[in-house]
């Protein structure tokens, strides 16, 4: 297809997606398919967000909003930063984008330029990588692994900053691993960027309430560079929320306005709708997000012990999100029951879909070959019966 743009032919299919639409597509033929492959609560909206979008219509917000969002959303979000965060923002630094996949993508288009460097740790977001793609960047990982818990040292951000380097991008909690950086982690990477002005972070903080080892610690409360750093949050993981599409970013005023240009010449202001449901998400506390939290952390243990039941899967227990990233190399080389060799971890989770009918995501798309990630966000009976699955299959390759 040679008449398409070179910046779509150098894009990627994303992984997660490609692997929810096989399980869908098996699942079509009457196949009993359970995905473990999409990080997407199973949890149902709260009533009080649903009511909130009933007002919403009955009040008449069906027209165009402003391009950064309602006042009164973008007020909440500045209570709700200085409330759970201790972060002072006002709204002209806040901008409510369809979801913070476009906040993400919004920053980054606003931020690099042809050739600036993004650093990235591995494993990431399948969609990091493409989208410094398509602002015509060039990614700079930094490699981790189970023996670090997936984090970074302040010797390796230092190692992969070079004078072309732009940003910094990482998520606490993480997708794919659910690592989560504590204050002095983050305060020890922070004093790396002190000695490097020109470098941005961003911050993906949307698993911010799944987390199960303390309170969210958000880089953004170093004052040292708290002018450099975009927060990106949302309400789709704690809020179970994932198709109301509602993100947004708190950032410089700077930063914040070049995001709101970004938006007004692509989607213009979010879902009307969406807004008034996402005020009162915030408006009105944690209950239904603790409850969710606790299912969460129960469905960890019960996936951390099955795993470790599995010959062969090495594994962590995550500190946050709803995500296990296991390293399954020893795989490599096997032969199914047709002869067909596992090569890598894409090979493995196709073998997994087909074989056992457990969708799950190559650890390949996350930027480490030797893993896979499944996600918890289904039922103990769904997660139980994958596993056992997973066990069975794997134990047919030779």
């Amino acid at each position: 297809m040679t008449f398409l743009s070179q910046r779509i032919n150098s894009l990627s299919e994303s992984a997660t997606l490609k692997m929810t639409k096989l399980g869908r597509e098996l699942a079509a033929k009457g196949i009993n398919v359970i995905s473990l492959s999409i990080g997407e609560p199973d949890f149902n909206t709260p009533e009080h967000v649903k009511e909130a979008a009933k007002k919403a219509l009955d009040e008449n917000y069906t027209r165009y909003s402003p391009v950064p969002g309602y006042p009164e959303l973008r007020q909440a979000i500045v209570n709700k930063l200085k409330r759970e965060n201790n972060l002072d923002y006002d709204i002209s630094q806040i901008v409510v984008s369809t979801g913070a996949k476009q906040s993400l993508s919004n920053v980054i288009l606003t931020l690099i330029n042809p050739g600036d460097e993004v650093i990235i740790p591995t494993p990431y977001w399948v969609s990091y990588s493409e989208m410094v793609v398509l602002a015509e960047g060039k990614s700079v990982f930094i490699d981790t692994d189970i023996e670090s818990n997936f984090k970074i040292t302040p010797a390796q951000l230092e190692a992969a900053i070079t004078p072309k380097t732009k940003l910094f991008m990482f998520s606490s909690p993480c997708n794919p691993t659910g690592s989560v950086y504590s204050k002095d982690e983050l305060a020890a990477l922070v004093e790396v960027f002190e000695r490097y002005p020109n470098v941005f972070i961003l911050s993906d903080e949307i698993y911010e309430h799944i987390n199960f080892v303390d309170k969210h610690e958000s880089i953004a409360q170093f004052n040292s560079i708290k002018e450099r750093v975009i927060v990106v949050n949302g309400f789709s993981k704690a809020f179970a929320m994932t198709g109301w599409r509602l993100g947004y970013i708190a950032a410089s005023k700077e930063i914040a306005a070049a995001n709101d240009k970004m938006q007004g010449q692509t989607t213009s202001g979010t879902c009307s709708i969406a807004q008034r449901a996402g005020i009162a998400a915030y408006d009105q506390g944690l209950e239904t997000v603790l409850e969710m939290k606790k299912a969460f952390a129960r469905r960890r243990q019960l996936v951390y012990d099955l795993l470790n039941d599995i010959p062969g899967v090495k594994t962590n227990l995550p500190d946050g999100a709803f995500y296990f990233f296991p390293e399954i190399s020893s795989f490599f080389g096997k032969k199914d029951a047709n002869g067909t060799e596992i090569k890598d971890s894409a090979d493995l989770a196709l073998y997994l879909l087909n074989e056992g009918h457990v969708a799950t995501v190559g650890g390949d798309s996350f930027g480490n070959n030797n893993y896979i990630r499944l996600s918890y966000a289904a039922s103990d009976e769904a997660l139980t019966e994958a596993l056992r699955r997973i066990k069975e299959a794997l134990s047919k390759l030779v």
